[in-house]
């Protein structure tokens, strides 16, 4: 599976830009990198339903490379790829977001889906079954497994939060679930629980799910690849991602809740 190439930056490039101010330089870093752009607008959009526009992912990545190259910490000598590409991703996972290219119907959907997961799983304490979610919900497995696609992509989403403090160059997409539309009481689980209740999380899930989960966040295949080397359909791929997403969005809301009414 195709890999974008690192390589070592140029210091005396970044030095004439950050330290004197050389136009030219910013110019030459800026073509450079200009590439990680198109390279994740075309992982990102495997994953994306046809009414969002390549262009506008384009444009939204760009504007990510940019704060990405000004953030960027060149004197501690690491490559600036994986930087870069996390903020690109998140300069265009922000800009669809404030498109609201989600619809109503999808987001509450996966809401009901992901209480469904929170609540069972808090009761049984282990990973709920299609069929225990599915009578939950007042549904067939198979109405269930259908719902699980129409979210699949607001589960693309649902990992990609900016992360840490700002200045902090460890961003990782699998460090932190949060949702948007809720209430977030950030000093009542700190960063270090989070990862810890997410560890916890990842190695409860169903075999299938946590090889996906692994493949997608640490070994950055995209869900087509991941179903290549699984032997399944995209769409079923895409529903299990679903479902991991929404168990671990559980794992964190419970401890939300469990911190807050201590």
């Amino acid at each position: 599976m195709a890999r974008k190439p690192k390589k070592q930056i140029d210091m005396n490039k970044w030095k004439r830009w950050r330290e004197e101010g050389d136009r030219q330089a910013e110019i030459e870093l800026i073509e450079e990198y200009l590439p990680l752009v198109n390279y994740v607008a075309n992982r990102l959009s495997i994953g994306l339903p046809d009414i969002v526009d390549r262009d506008d992912l384009i444009s939204f990545g760009r504007l990510g490379l940019l704060d990405a190259l000004k953030r960027f910490d060149y004197t501690r000598g690491l490559q600036f790829e994986t930087y870069g590409m996390w903020r690109i991703r998140g300069a265009m996972i922000d800009g669809l977001r404030e498109n609201d290219v989600l619809p109503r119907s999808i987001r509450d959907k996966a809401k009901k889906i992901e209480e469904a997961y929170a609540q069972l799983e808090q009761q049984y304490l282990r990973s709920a079954t299609d069929e225990e979610v599915s009578r939950h919900l007042n549904m067939s497995v198979e109405e269930l497994n259908q719902i699980l696609q129409d979210v699949a992509f607001a589960s693309m989403f649902s990992l990609d939060e900016p992360i840490q403090d700002e200045e902090d160059q460890k961003h990782s997409r699998q460090s932190v679930i949060i949702d948007e539309q809720a209430e977030r009481p950030e000093a009542a689980l700190h960063r270090e629980q989070r990862k810890q209740i997410l560890a916890e999380a990842i190695d409860r899930l169903p075999p299938k799910e946590r090889t996906i989960v692994a493949l997608f966040y640490y070994e950055e295949c995209s869900l087509t690849e991941i179903a290549e080397i699984m032997g399944l359909s995209a769409s079923r791929i895409s529903q299990l991602h679903s479902k991991a997403i929404f168990r671990m969005r559980g794992a964190l809301q419970r401890a939300r809740d469990y911190l807050l009414n201590e």
